[in-house]
């Protein structure tokens, strides 16, 4: 007799019983037509479903949540332009290795390749900046390519993984199981390092007198910092990081040198310079790190540590190459290593820490100024903020003047540097960590592009604390046509001078900046306030921080405020501008 199986799920059922044994407790969104059945199963499901108000927004929720958490971010969109909506958030977490499932619905397979309503090519759109797509044909698969999903995106370097799945596989049904245990046989990412180049490492590290440890995000994501800590402190070894590396050492150490790079600090960028031994961990030698890559490190010996085979010698040619996952190499590491007499350089480096990471120098016209601004973040949070950035000035303000000392600390858009980040990240990173002070930095620009997200903190009680450094710039191009375009403002100027009403007249020249962000968040349902004052910024802040609601903040401040010390593009780190030029 012929065993008939019992057909008892929906693909739609297949999808959300697959979040669930996942791990995946918050879901970010958004329906349509072609994911109508999932969130229909949905409906009943233990699951936190948050509605972002554009698909962007949503994907960058998600990556927030994955940053601060560590978990694997997890969104729903529709087909078409739901899905198109999504290419930047899926870019922005390829860039900086953030684990990410994303589910598109797709039009019934019948109709795939007729143009029909709201169609188009996701897996082939997303290819480029997704770790791995798929695109589901039969309901059987559908348990599977989940399982594999979460399984793809969270392990060697993690990445975003797309599932495009047409409508009609949401409404079949299937007696598969859902997949526990995961083997897929063309994919096995690097975890354990060759012996022979862990000691080869471990032999360079102990002949070298003037060692530089370069850390990045995938210490973050590895799990790595408490290993790259003892190794600093044990064996002496001075210790630069990314900008996604930021809070894997802490700064407030004698070894840390801060961020390296093209507005990296003084001794980071001195250091690597002057450096016999560079040993990348968890780092890709990203050009704003490298500066001209001919003269990155002229007397040192690079030395790569990274689960990503294709990441080695990619940039800059390495001596010592070692693949695998960065916590077992440290480990590996760590027992074959031994004392070295490393003072002079200690003395050396301790010599261009005084500097300071940054600095800056008050203003004869008294405007507030961004640095400032950071410095009270930190000051009143008590360094234990988890700050999400936009990207521009703002962001590289933040990781200057923000003292940074643990993982997970500081969120941004690093690779792909994505304007829009900072609102939707905080509300993410807010959802991932209840408990947590989220303060999201912005620009007036950034803040802009995906300002619809702020109804989502109110909506969720999510105390997120928006800063706005409003400068009536697209600051970073302006301080670039300053710098290299002999100072023409073209389409950065985000201030209007107001018109008289008799055009005759020319009184004063005022500037009148919309929108009125605080008018824009209290329309939004959050508390806001404009400061003009260093006082008044830090008594707004101290009552905005303890507050249990979503705040807006303005600070008016300086437009003419430059990032430095800026590594010009094409030069060498050595060539830093360290004062505004006359």
């Amino acid at each position: 007799m012929t065993h008939t199986p019992t057909y008892s799920r929906s693909g739609a059922q297949c999808v959300v019983d697959g979040l669930i044994n996942n791990g995946c407790e918050v879901l970010f969104g958004y329906p349509g037509g072609c994911v109508i059945d999932i969130f229909d199963k949905l409906y009943a499901s233990p699951i936190h479903v948050v509605l972002p108000r554009h698909e962007q927004g949503g994907i960058h929720m998600a990556d927030g949540y994955a940053r601060a958490t560590g978990k694997v971010g997890c969104a729903l969109v529709t087909s078409g332009p739901g899905a198109t909506n999504a290419v930047t958030g899926l870019a922005t977490a390829m860039m900086d290795g953030v684990p990410l499932v994303v589910i598109s619905g797709q039009v019934s397979m019948s109709l795939i390749g007729t143009d029909a309503f709201q169609e188009a090519d996701t897996t082939g759109i997303t290819r480029s900046v997704t770790k791995h797509n798929f695109l589901v044909r039969a309901v059987d698969e559908l348990p599977r390519v989940i399982a594999e999903a979460f399984f793809i995106a969270s392990t060697g370097k993690p990445g975003p993984v797309l599932i495009d799945i047409p409508k009609n596989v949401q409404q079949q049904l299937t007696a598969q199981p859902d997949v526990r245990d995961v083997a897929i046989r063309a994919y096995h990412p690097t975890i354990l390092p060759p012996p022979e180049q862990v000691e080869a490492l471990a032999d360079a590290l102990n002949k070298s007198h003037r060692p530089v440890l370069y850390i990045g995000g995938g210490a973050v994501s590895s799990g790595s910092c408490p290993l790259i800590r003892s190794i600093a402190e044990t064996y002496s070894i001075p210790v630069c990081t990314t900008l996604m590396g930021l809070g894997a050492f802490p700064e407030t150490s004698p070894l840390s040198l801060w961020m390296v790079g093209m507005h990296g600090s003084y001794a980071a960028n001195n250091a690597i310079q002057q450096a016999d031994l560079v040993i990348a961990a968890g780092a890709r030698f990203d050009d704003r790190v490298t500066g001209r890559i001919s003269d990155f490190a002229p007397g040192a010996k690079i030395a790569h540590i990274d689960v990503d085979a294709s990441a080695i010698g990619k940039n800059v040619g390495t001596h010592i190459p070692v693949c695998g996952d960065l916590r077992q190499t440290l480990e590996a590491l760590l027992p074959l290593l031994h004392q070295t007499d490393r003072s002079a350089w200690l003395s050396e480096i301790s010599l261009w820490r005084e500097r300071g990471p940054a600095t800056y120098s008050p203003r004869e016209d008294g405007m507030l100024q961004p640095q400032t601004v950071i410095e009270l973040v930190d000051r009143v949070s008590r360094g234990r903020a988890t700050v999400v950035t936009d990207v521009g000035q703002n962001q590289m303000w933040a990781a200057q003047y923000y003292r940074h000392t643990r993982p997970r600390g500081f969120l941004t858009s690093g690779g792909l540097g994505t304007m829009g980040f900072g609102v939707p990240g905080a509300i993410g990173a807010q959802l991932g960590c209840p408990g947590a002070l989220v303060v999201s930095v912005n620009g007036d620009g950034g803040f802009q592009m995906n300002i619809q997200e702020l109804v989502v903190a109110k909506e969720h009680r999510l105390p997120v604390k928006f800063l706005v450094l409003n400068n009536s710039n697209l600051g970073m191009v302006r301080q670039w046509q300053d710098l290299f375009y002999g100072g023409r403002h073209s389409a950065t100027i985000l201030s209007q001078d107001k018109r008289p009403e008799n055009e005759h007249i020319a009184p004063p020249k005022e500037h009148v900046y919309l929108p009125d962000f605080v008018r824009v968040a209290e329309a939004y349902g959050l508390k806001a306030a404009r400061v003009f004052t260093a006082e008044e910024a830090e008594r707004v802040m101290t009552e905005a921080f303890a507050d249990a609601e979503p705040w807006v903040i303005e600070f008016v401040v300086a437009e003419d405020e430059n990032v430095l010390p800026m590594v010009a593009p094409g030069a060498s780190l050595s060539e830093m501008i360290l004062t505004n030029p006359n």
